[in-house]
């Protein structure tokens, strides 16, 4: 009598079983991770709605924001700046060295009196710190309802039309400045940004943005896009001759400088990039030599190279052209070409007071300046 074979239905259902069992796992999973990407978005958006639903029918305010290293050295140009205009168009907010107080000790100009960030950090160069920075300025100016543009500035930054001219051209727009493009010829995206950050969406431009509420809230909302750049868009070690060899290895690494990409990729990232006019309104004149270790290092101007016919050349730009993409910017306000520029930088403290003595900027006597450097 021959041996009948075992039957296959217990080792079908087994595996039957087994498939079942695991495809519910891998959707147990995926529902959890959806429902957390969907608690954040919802209590991110929240916080959002939250800001936007205060009413407010008083007129907007212009929020200028100063990244400062300590003091601001030309105070006193932008103290002649704010004089003229009314205090209910302005609001100032500076982030400088923890524990720097802005009093009648540390500024020339009443209007910085008390107006520095209590919650400021240590600010390094090239490094993270200077996007949370910028964060925390943009985080306190949005307190206040009646902030409906938001400027950031250097210490070293100074305008060029009066404060009408100024509040004009940026409520006039509804729109944010910032300058935005793609970044194709530096090696300053780090692979290990993807997924969360698509090497499609990466873009680089200047610093000195101005915006408009509701993107300044997407920025100080955003907890996502943040801590990938302080984790992998990092400045490379400068070249140190005790390293030998090691520098080598060192100078592979990317050379990423967090506050020339964050907020351009992230609203790149947001789908915003319709919603910009793509420039900054900050002037730099750059040192396009090819040699030596300035190479491409913003020039200062100073009391000799500052004069009236300086000025009224950066007044005259009206486009911008970017190489990378082959694209001519005509600028703009609202659909009418405007002249490029509000403000410029680096200004040197000469030449900050030649802008006051000749009236360019404003009407100042610097004597008084110079009776108390003396």
């Amino acid at each position: 009598m021959t041996k009948k074979a075992a039957p296959k239905v217990g080792r079908h259902v087994l595996w039957f079983s087994w498939k079942l069992v695991t495809f519910f796992c891998i959707a147990f999973s995926l529902v959890a991770l959806f429902r957390l990407h969907l608690r954040y978005d919802i209590s991110s958006s929240a916080v959002s709605r939250t800001r936007s639903r205060i009413h407010y029918d008083g007129p907007a305010k212009i929020a200028f924001l100063f990244l400062a290293r300590r003091e601001l050295p030309l105070d006193f140009l932008w103290g002649s700046f704010f004089e003229i205009a009314d205090v209910e168009n302005f609001s100032i907010f500076i982030h400088s060295a923890p524990g720097f107080v802005f009093d009648e000790l540390t500024t020339r100009s009443k209007f910085f009196y008390g107006r520095q960030l209590s919650n400021s950090i240590q600010v390094a160069w090239g490094e993270s710190s200077m996007i949370a920075a910028e964060r925390l300025l943009l985080e306190a100016a949005l307190e206040d309802p009646a902030n409906q543009r938001f400027v950031l500035l250097s210490d070293s930054c100074v305008p060029i039309y009066n404060f009408s001219y100024v509040y004009k051209y940026l409520m006039a727009s509804p729109r944010s400045f910032v300058d935005s493009f793609l970044d194709r010829k530096e090696s300053r995206y780090n692979p290990k940004m993807s997924p969360t950050i698509p090497k499609g969406k990466w873009r680089k431009g200047s610093q000195w943005i101005t915006l408009i509420r509701r993107h300044a809230e997407v920025i100080v909302d955003d907890e996502i896009i943040f801590p990938v750049f302080k984790k992998c868009c990092k400045r490379r070690p400068p070249l140190d001759a005790r390293k030998g060899k090691m520098n080598m290895k060192l100078q592979k690494q990317h050379n990423c400088i967090p506050d020339e990409h964050y907020v351009q990729t992230l609203l790149a990232m947001s789908e915003l990039e319709g919603e910009l006019e793509r420039r900054t309104l900050t002037y730099t004149l750059w040192n396009l030599s090819t040699t030596g270790n300035q190479n491409w290092h913003p020039l200062t101007f100073s009391y000799a190279n500052a004069g009236p016919q300086q000025i009224k050349e950066i007044k005259s730009i009206n486009h911008v052209y970017y190489e990378t993409e082959f694209r001519t910017e005509w600028c703009r306000s609202n659909s009418i070409i405007v002249p490029c520029f509000l403000f410029a930088r680096k200004f040197s403290r000469g030449a900050a007071m030649r802008l006051l003595s000749e009236g360019i900027v404003g009407t100042f006597d610097t004597s008084t300046l110079l009776d108390q450097s003396s």
